[in-house]
């Protein structure tokens, strides 16, 4: 498939510049620094990302020299820039001035910024400046404080100091889209419904006369999954929905309904409630969480797979690709995820992650397509690893049915107020920190329970919800009143980053 590739140097940035590009209905993929590169014929256009580092660091990221012979146009932003410039024989150093958050700069007539005002407001981070540009090189806009603010380096390669992808810079998509359709003469030509149509084939191709199999939780991402492998090869797969313990107030019973009833899938319930409680007991470390689960997933499969079964069907998607792995050394690992990397190493199955390179908002236009409810493809997302992670500390059979109850009450409320809709993800945390209080005349000594809501895309960063305070005193009132064990209720008002949306 033709594609934009973004070569990864770290930035914070890079997953939302691939969907951005993708907006633009032009397929892009994001690859590490020092990823081998195969398929060199696919790709049309190079972004180097952004990243922590200085291209003077002795442990510098340079860019590959393959990426030249390709001879297809190229744009380096931020740490991108710097490095071309560097790498083309110019001169970058650090200045007096940094520049970080929103900067003005002043652009030239240049078709990177066709159509764009001569002024316009960027997102500048950056303690290091290109000062000296490689021969044949023009500056295209400068910054307030003379900074080169964007080079042309040549006919085909451009650098930006600035981050078009992030919603602070004014014209940001333009000045993208400028690149790749005016500059690398890219065709609009991408969509999920063709993506459809070949990942129906490939996995047709793929499982032949076999069998598949697949884990549902009831969340948009294996639902989708699901029904896309199920169009595919229809009855050579195998639904399982493992009950854990771990799901949301009544899920095994919703879950159930959903598939059978309405997207007419055949589903196992496995009961493993008291397997998973019994492997997690004592157990406090989130990543030790996450590998058990992962891997009592897999053997659960496998006591119900037997030998027919030759593919596990996963609802990967690219947010946890993104976070699970670290994209070389010079990105730090995040988590791990229960259907990445919680895998054992001799489990038998081969994969098939259909959506591995979705985001989530994607994912959700291919259950439209699909003809799945929308109040399935809108329910908010839910962790691999289940209550696990919403549970600091070690899990029992208590903590799980407290915040069980206390999390279908915070929902409930939102959906009361019409506000569900309104955030992207929210839930409950139990806290290890019990707190005083008063129950009529007496002294209670109960949980502290914490309220989490988020406003995203796609996952990658996300802001805390402005909820009103009525919605959040009704959901608090509920929650000490109706749940036994509960004694204080909290609000996480943190965003990511620094923080992560889920506590562990």
């Amino acid at each position: 498939m033709k594609k934009v590739l973004i070569i990864d140097y770290g930035s914070q940035y890079t997953q939302l510049l691939a969907r951005r590009i993708r907006e633009m209905e032009i397929y892009s993929e994001v690859a590490p620094h020092d990823a081998e590169i195969t398929n060199l014929e696919d790709i049309t256009a190079i972004i180097l990302s952004g990243g922590p580092k200085s291209v003077n660091d002795k442990d510098a990221l340079e860019i590959p020299d393959w990426i030249f012979k390709l001879d297809v146009p190229i744009l380096g932003i931020c740490y991108g820039m710097q490095a071309l410039a560097k790498k083309l024989g110019g001169k970058v150093e650090k200045t007096e001035v940094s520049e970080y958050g929103k900067t003005i700069i002043k652009v030239s007539n240049n078709v990177l910024f066709s159509e764009i005002p001569e002024k316009i407001i960027t997102w500048m981070s950056h303690g290091d400046s290109v000062v000296a540009l490689p021969e044949g090189s023009e500056i295209i806009a400068t910054t307030y404080n003379g900074i080169n603010a964007a080079v042309k380096f040549s006919e085909k390669i451009y650098g930006i100091q600035f981050h078009p992808e992030v919603k602070h810079t004014e014209f940001g998509f333009e000045i993208l889209e400028n690149f790749l359709i005016k500059i690398a003469k890219l065709e609009k030509n991408w969509s999920l419904e063709n993506l459809i149509e070949n990942k129906i084939k490939e996995i047709k191709e793929t499982v032949g006369n076999s069998k598949a199999i697949i884990a549902l939780s009831g969340g948009v991402d294996s639902s989708v999954a699901a029904v896309l492998v199920h169009k595919a090869i229809g009855e050579q797969l195998k639904a399982v929905f493992v009950n854990h313990g771990l799901m949301r107030l009544n899920e095994e019973i919703e879950v159930k309904k959903i598939f059978n009833e309405l997207l007419g899938i055949n589903l196992t319930v496995v009961d493993a409630q008291k397997r998973f409680l019994s492997k997690l007991s004592g157990v406090t470390d989130p990543e030790k969480k996450r590998k058990i689960i992962g891997e009592e997933f897999i053997r659960v499969f496998e006591n119900e797979a037997t030998n027919e079964y030759e593919f596990l069907v996963q609802g990967t998607i690219y947010s946890d690709v993104i976070e699970s792995a670290a994209s070389g050394k010079n990105t730090a690992k995040i988590k791990s995820h229960h259907n990445v990397g919680g895998l054992p190493e001799d489990m038998k199955f081969k994969i098939i992650e259909p959506l591995r390179n979705l985001f989530k908002d994607e994912v959700r236009e291919v259950g439209k397509l699909l003809g799945i409810p929308e109040h399935i493809l809108y329910r908010h997302p839910f962790p691999g690893p289940g209550l696990a992670i919403r549970i600091i500390g070690e899990i029992t059979e208590e903590k799980l049915n407290i915040l069980k109850k206390a999390d279908h009450i915070f929902i409930e409320t939102l959906k009361e107020f019409n506000w569900y809709n309104k955030v992207w993800q929210a839930f409950t945390v139990l806290t290890p920190i019990k707190s005083v209080g008063v129950v009529g005349d007496e002294r209670s000594y109960d949980y502290v329970l914490a309220i989490r809501s988020v406003d995203s895309v796609e996952g990658m960063t996300a802001d805390w919800s402005k909820i009103p305070f009525e919605i959040l005193e009704k959901a608090s009132s509920r929650i000490v009143n109706e749940v036994n064990g509960v004694g204080r209720v909290v609000y996480d008002i943190t965003s990511k980053p620094p923080a992560t949306i889920e506590w562990e």
